[in-house]
């Protein structure tokens, strides 16, 4: 990496900072970094490395001389840029859900599939928020013994829906708490002190939401497993950041609690908070700012008479691992 310039388009917005974040704190090796904007953006400052770096607007010749660009502009952004950029030369890790599901494009997450980096034809897509949280730690589990089905309901931060949102559930805590009135802009309903379905379409016809789609088809990219079986219940949650996730799979063969344990102990990106005696789990609080997926509330699933299932708890910073961080890892590997 140490000649590589990168660029960084959408620098202003919550992962786009992250990004930064991630490449000074890793001590990623670069040759050079470019920030890149909206034009009402443009001329800004960013501090990285000691250094004031200006932010340029993003436009059709920003990606000469780049070798590598992390996008998370949003989808119609990336559309339109991503291939641009891959014309100018450049490998492009994009966070939106623009290319995700394209045949010709790695879905990656480096802990289990790194290898198909190598497949890339100038485009690599970083997954869901939500699908990276729960396969991290199902992914070890899935290669000792194979997940037939998976039951995820999650509980997403303000962070997953970008900088706005954060700051909307904190004006409208501020404003809930002072007893004035307040009006949502972000999100479609009150965000402090309430939860709600994720705010995605809704299919009307399967009922399911564009965030829970999509967890459903990346694990199957992901995991190249057309057969699993996957059930998700996607809620935005009045947390700022770091996303929760309860977890039940059924395995192909009996498996105990110990034996999940074990797996997670030596799984990379995983750390286990798992301490019953003082109801010690993991919680959004801890798992902000941290670059593994917490993992607790181990236990068997008492549904499930056959022995196959597990329930477990989990929560990943969704600015980190759940997007920033991955890409940056991605990069890493390129």
């Amino acid at each position: 990496m140490k000649n590589k310039v990168v660029a960084i388009v959408g620098a202003t917005g919550a992962v786009g900072r992250e990004f930064v974040g991630c490449i000074e704190q890793r001590g990623v090796p670069i040759k050079a970094l470019k920030l890149l904007a909206s034009a009402r953006s443009a001329g800004q400052k960013q501090s990285f490395r000691g250094e004031e770096l200006t932010i340029e607007e993003l436009t059709e010749d920003s990606f000469h001389g780049v070798d590598i660009a992390l996008f998370s502009a949003g989808g119609s952004i990336s559309k339109t840029f991503g291939p641009i950029a891959v014309k100018a030369g450049c490998v492009v890790v994009d966070n939106s859900s623009a290319f995700r599901m394209d045949e010709g494009v790695p879905l990656v997450v480096p802990e289990i599939n790194a290898r198909r980096i190598a497949d890339h034809q100038g485009i690599i897509a970083n997954p869901n928020c939500s699908a990276i949280t729960a396969l991290v730690p199902l992914w070890p589990i899935h290669q000792k013994n194979r997940i037939k089905r998976v039951i995820i309901s999650t509980y997403q931060a303000a962070s997953g829906a970008g900088a706005a949102a954060m700051q909307e559930l904190e004006d409208g805590t501020r404003a809930f708490l002072d007893g004035k009135p307040f009006t949502p802009k972000v999100m479609p309903h009150p965000y402090a002190f309430n939860i709600f379905s994720h705010n995605t379409a809704i299919d009307p016809i399967t009922g399911y939401n564009d965030e829970e789609t999509k967890v459903i088809k990346e694990t199957k990219k992901i995991f190249e497993d057309d057969q699993i079986r996957i059930g998700v219940t996607c809620i935005r949650v009045p947390v700022l950041r770091a996303h929760c996730e309860s977890i039940t799979f059924e395995c192909e063969n009996p498996i105990n609690e110990d034996e999940v344990r074990a797996i997670l102990s030596k799984a990379p990106g995983v750390t286990i908070v798992d301490d019953r005696e003082k109801n010690y789990f993991p919680m959004p609080i801890d798992a902000s700012g941290q670059g593994n997926i917490l993992v607790g509330r181990i236990r068997k699933d008492v549904s499930d008479p056959t022995g196959h299932s597990i329930a477990m708890f989990v929560s990943g910073d969704q600015l980190l691992k759940g997007a920033a961080l991955n890409a940056v890892q991605i990069a890493e590997l390129l």
